[in-house]
């Protein structure tokens, strides 16, 4: 596994009210990293993308491959680094990519800390509806990252996988029991029990089990 792509953007306006947002990145050769994620990245909207435990967001080639088999006319438009994504790999994927897992990427090392839950703004980047709920329902969110060991990234980095606490939670699994309504309370104690899930994720699980 190597780095196939990395992406930084600035604050940039977006939609018909021209809402100030980071989605739109550019591709770099090289980034610093800290606990926040690249250093030069600006994250507008913190509420689903910054902070520690979102500090970095990655995205499947796989992804862009099930969006474009949907919408063939996107596929000058999606594109590695076109939904907001900090790195791309052309092996990872939310298939083979587990919550928890711990990466050495370079000099950073990194563990996944939930899925990233798609919002309006990727279907304004490509000017396409329904992508949310496409997104969603095969299972292509891709995963945000929290910093454990900051430093330098580079295209070309490897990417290698030195601990997976959760055997059988991948990030597409985890999305899939999030949006089935009958997933069962044992299921989701089990989702939210997860080792190195994202807190606010494990509240929202466990308040499912309350209702």
């Amino acid at each position: 596994m190597k780095v196939l792509g990395l992406f930084a953007g600035k604050a940039r306006p977006i939609g018909p009210k021209n809402a100030l947002s980071g989605i739109d990145k550019r591709p770099v050769t090289s980034a610093k990293v800290d606990h926040l994620g690249i250093t030069d990245d600006i994250q507008v909207d913190k509420r689903y993308h910054g902070g520690p435990e979102r500090a970095l967001h990655q995205y499947a080639l796989h992804g862009y491959e099930t969006i474009i088999k949907r919408h063939p006319l996107l596929h000058k438009k999606a594109i590695a680094g076109s939904i907001g994504e900090n790195i791309s790999s052309p092996v990872m994927s939310d298939t083979n990519v587990n919550i928890g897992d711990i990466y050495r990427i370079g000099e950073i090392e990194v563990q996944v800390s939930s899925p990233r839950m798609p919002c309006w703004k990727i279907e304004e980047k490509l000017n396409q509806k329904g992508l949310v709920q496409l997104i969603n329902k095969q299972q292509i969110t891709g995963w945000y990252y929290r910093v454990l060991q900051g430093g330098a990234i580079r295209l070309g980095d490897d990417i290698t996988l030195l601990e997976r606490p959760n055997e059988n939670v991948s990030v597409a699994s985890f999305v899939q029991q999030h949006f089935d309504k009958n997933t069962s309370a044992d299921s989701l104690r089990q989702m939210s029990n997860a080792i190195g899930l994202d807190s606010q994720w494990r509240e929202k699980l466990l308040g499912r089990i309350d209702k």
